[in-house]
C-alpha cells in the first residue's frame, strides 16, 4: 500500500528547564509537539513527538501502540497488538462480553506551540457491531511541551432511545516491555521485583492453580527466589483515597512508567473503594468503574430512557529516568510522587479542550463543619465528607453514573471540597469512631462560580442507650480483628512484618485449623478482640470440598435486666460474600430473632481484603430475650457451599434501653 504522509511541524522549538536534578534525564532538546500520520501495510498510525517522547497510536482505533522514551524504542510490548487500550466489560440483550474501545474516526482536536489534542471516537449506531456497547466513546490524548508523559480521558456517552445496558468495568491498560519492566510499585511500603507473566502459565506446569484462578502457586518460576510463592494480582488493590500513583521501573535502563490519578471525581464508589493497580504482565492499570469489592450491589444498570454522560479522567501516563547510576527505584518513585504532587495541585487543568470538562472557573466551593451529636456534641475530626449523587445515606458506596467530591475534616471538623461540578448532590460523610452513615437533610446545588457555606452541620449516630460492651472499632474495616500467620508455602514476602498482613493467601483456611470441633467462643471481659476475634466469619470445612455453617457466640454476663425496655443490638458489618447472617439470643436452636437474607457479593475474604461495602444493622432487643447473669449472642453464618461464603464485622455493640 502507498503511503501517505501529512506533516504539521511547528517551527518554535523551547528549551527545555530542569526543575529538579532528576530532570536531567531526559538528554534531548524538548520541542512542541508534532503530529504525523501514516500509512503502510500495517494500517494508518498517528505519531506524537515532542523532543522527549514519542507516542504511536493505530488509526483511527486509538491504540497506543508505541512509546519510545531515552533511547528505548519502545517501553510498551513489543509482543501484542493491545498494549496500551481502554475496554469495557458489559452486558445487553443477547449479549455479554468485553469491547476493546476503538474509535472509528481520528481527528486532531487542537494544535500549537504548547500542545497537542488528539482524537479517536466512535459512534454507536442499532446496525453497528453487536460486540460493541451501545455508547458514543471519544477517546482523548494530549501531549504538551517539555513534558514526558501523555494525558488522556474519554467521554462516555448514552442517549435515553438506546437499549438497556449493564456496564461493569471501564479501565485503561498497559502492557510493558517484561525484558525491561520488573519493579512494581503500588506504595511505599507495597515494591518489590516481581515475576513474569510466564511464571503464572499453569498449562506449562510452571505455576499450580490455587482455589481460584487468579491465584496461583509459582512452583517452576524462571527466576528461583519466587519459588512457592503466590502471586494474585488483588494483593496489589489499592483503595481510591490513596490511588494516587503507581507503576513499574526498569532497573535495566534506570526508567519509570507511572499513571498518575490527580482526582478521584471521576471514579466509582467513594474514598475507600478499592480497585486494581498493577500486577504481573507486567500491567498497569487505571480504574475508572468496576464492581470490585462491591460486586452486584454496584449501580450499573442502565434502562431504556436513560440517558448518561460522562469525563473519565483525565489521567497522566508520565516516564521518568535516571541517569546517575544511584539507587534508581527510590529515585525513581520518589520522582514520580512529586510528580503526583504537582499534577493535584493543577487539577482542574486548564488546557484540557473539551467544554464537558468544567475549568476552575466553572466549578464551585463547598465548605461548612462537621460535629457529631452522640449524647455530648464534639467536632467530627479526621471523617470523610463528600458529595456525590442524591441518595439515602450510603448510596455513595454503589455509586457509578456521577462525580463523587471527597474530602477529610480537621481535627476541629471543619472541610472545605473544593473543585466541584456544577450539579446536584447530597453531602455524605462518616466518622471514625462513629457507626453509620452521615446524610446532609437538604441537597446542596452547585453552580459555576459558587461558594457555599454549610455553617454547622450535624451527624448524630445511631444510639438508643448506653453502651453494655463493644467489640471492634468503629472504622469499616475488619483491620483490628486477629490476622493469623500466613502458610509458609504460600507467602508472598512483601506483607511479612506488615501492617497489611491481611493481603496473604489463604488466610480464611486457618479459622478451619483455629477451631477444628467448635466455634469461635468471645468472653465479655475476659477476651480480647485482636487475638480472639477471627478477622472473617467463613464457613468450616469438615474434608473435602465440603463446608458447614459456623455459629459464633458472644457470652457477656447483665447484673440486673429491664424486661420491658428494649435493648438494642448494633451490627456493623464490613464486608459480606453470599451471607446470611442469623442472630439468637439465649438459645441456639431456636427460629432465628434476626436475619440479613442473602447479603454481598464483594469477594473480600478471597481478595485479600478487609473490607467491602459497609452495612449497619439495628437490632431491638426485647428484654424477656435476656436474663440477669450469663447470657450469649449466637451468630450464624448460615451459608456453605464453598470456603469464600462469609462475611466481617466492623463493631457490635449491646446498648441498654434508653433512659429518655
Amino acid at each position: 500500500m502507498a503511503s501517505s504522509i501529512i506533516c504539521f511541524f511547528l517551527l518554535l522549538l523551547l528549551p527545555l528547564t530542569f526543575s529538579e536534578p532528576i530532570r536531567n534525564l531526559y538528554g534531548t532538546r524538548a520541542r512542541a509537539p508534532t503530529v504525523q500520520q501514516t500509512g503502510h501495510r500495517h494500517g494508518r498510525e498517528v505519531i506524537v513527538d515532542n523532543g522527549i517522547i514519542r507516542v504511536s497510536f493505530s488509526s483511527p482505533q486509538g491504540l497506543i501502540t508505541g512509546i519510545k522514551y531515552k533511547g528505548i524504542d519502545n517501553v510498551l510490548s513489543p509482543h501484542l497488538r493491545a498494549r496500551g487500550y481502554w475496554d469495557i466489560t458489559w452486558q445487553g440483550e443477547n449479549y455479554r462480553g468485553l469491547d476493546r474501545i476503538e474509535g472509528t474516526n481520528f481527528r486532531i482536536i487542537s494544535q500549537n506551540e504548547e500542545q497537542v489534542e488528539i482524537s479517536f471516537y466512535r459512534k454507536w449506531n442499532i446496525g453497528g457491531s453487536r460486540s460493541h456497547i451501545p455508547l458514543n466513546v471519544d477517546k482523548r490524548y494530549i501531549i504538551r511541551t517539555n513534558t514526558s508523559g501523555i494525558y488522556t480521558y474519554g467521554i462516555f456517552e448514552r442517549l435515553p432511545e438506546w437499549p438497556q445496558v449493564e456496564m461493569g468495568q471501564i479501565r485503561i491498560v498497559f502492557k510493558l516491555n517484561s525484558d525491561r519492566f520488573h519493579y512494581m510499585v503500588v506504595a511505599d511500603d507495597r515494591q518489590r521485583e516481581m515475576p513474569t507473566d510466564d511464571d503464572r502459565d499453569t498449562h506449562r506446569g510452571h505455576a499450580k492453580a490455587l482455589a481460584y484462578k487468579e491465584a496461583v502457586q509459582l512452583t517452576h518460576p524462571r527466576n528461583p527466589m519466587f519459588k512457592n510463592q503466590v502471586d494474585d494480582k488483588y494483593q496489589y488493590t489499592c483503595e481510591i483515597k490513596d490511588n494516587k500513583v503507581h507503576g513499574w521501573i526498569s532497573t535495566k535502563s534506570h526508567v519509570g512508567f507511572w499513571l498518575i490519578s490527580p482526582s478521584g471525581e471521576y471514579r466509582s464508589g467513594g474514598p475507600i473503594k478499592q480497585d486494581l493497580t498493577s500486577h504481573v504482565g507486567p500491567t498497569a492499570i487505571s480504574t475508572f468503574i468496576s464492581g470490585h469489592y462491591v460486586g452486584q450491589d454496584m449501580e450499573t444498570h442502565y434502562r431504556t430512557g436513560e440517558a448518561w454522560k460522562k469525563v473519565l479522567g483525565p489521567v497522566f501516563i508520565y516516564l521518568n529516568s535516571d541517569s546517575t547510576g544511584n539507587n534508581p527505584t527510590d529515585l525513581l518513585w520518589e520522582d514520580a510522587k512529586q510528580q503526583t504532587k504537582e499534577e493535584v495541585k493543577s487539577w482542574p487543568y486548564d488546557f484540557v479542550a473539551s467544554s464537558d470538562y468544567p475549568s476552575r472557573k466553572e466549578r464551585g466551593i463547598v465548605t461548612g463543619r462537621l460535629l457529631v451529636n452522640d449524647r455530648v456534641i464534639t467536632p467530627g475530626k479526621s471523617a470523610y465528607v463528600g458529595l456525590a449523587p442524591p441518595g439515602v445515606p450510603g448510596s455513595w458506596q454503589t455509586n457509578t453514573k456521577g462525580y463523587q467530591f471527597w474530602t477529610k475534616t480537621n481535627e476541629a471538623g471543619y472541610f472545605t471540597i473544593d473543585n466541584v461540578r456544577p450539579g446536584t448532590y447530597n453531602l455524605y460523610g462518616f466518622v471514625p469512631g462513629f457507626i453509620g452513615d452521615f446524610r446532609y437533610q437538604n441537597r446542596v446545588e452547585v453552580a459555576a462560580g459558587s461558594k457555599i457555606s454549610l455553617d454547622r452541620v450535624v451527624y448524630q449516630p445511631p444510639r438508643n442507650g448506653p453502651t453494655v460492651w463493644e467489640i471492634g472499632v468503629p472504622d469499616r474495616t475488619a483491620r483490628e480483628f486477629f490476622v493469623p500467620e500466613p502458610y509458609k508455602n504460600t507467602m508472598n514476602p512483601l506483607f511479612l512484618n506488615h501492617t497489611d498482613k491481611f493481603r496473604q493467601y489463604g488466610l480464611w483456611q486457618r479459622y478451619t485449623e483455629l477451631y477444628p470441633n467448635h466455634d469461635l467462643v468471645y468472653t465479655i471481659g475476659a477476651s480480647n478482640y485482636s487475638q480472639d476475634w477471627f478477622y472473617a466469619h467463613v464457613t468450616r470445612n469438615v474434608g473435602g470440598s465440603t463446608y458447614v455453617p459456623t455459629t459464633w457466640q458472644i457470652v457477656f454476663r447483665l447484673p440486673y435486666v429491664n424486661w420491658r425496655g428494649s435493648y438494642t443490638l448494633q451490627l456493623a458489618l464490613a464486608s459480606a460474600a453470599r451471607a446470611n447472617l442469623q442472630v439468637r439470643f439465649n438459645s441456639e436452636y431456636s427460629i432465628p430473632f434476626f436475619s440479613t437474607g442473602t447479603i454481598g457479593r464483594d469477594n473480600a475474604i478471597a481478595r485479600h481484603g478487609i473490607h467491602g461495602i459497609y452495612r449497619l444493622y439495628s437490632i431491638n432487643v426485647p428484654g424477656r430475650l435476656l436474663r440477669p447473669g450469663t447470657n450469649t449472642i449466637y451468630l450464624r453464618q448460615s451459608k456453605a457451599s464453598g470456603p469464600f461464603e462469609g462475611l466481617m464485622y466492623d463493631y457490635i455493640r449491646l446498648e441498654e434501653p434508653s433512659r429518655d
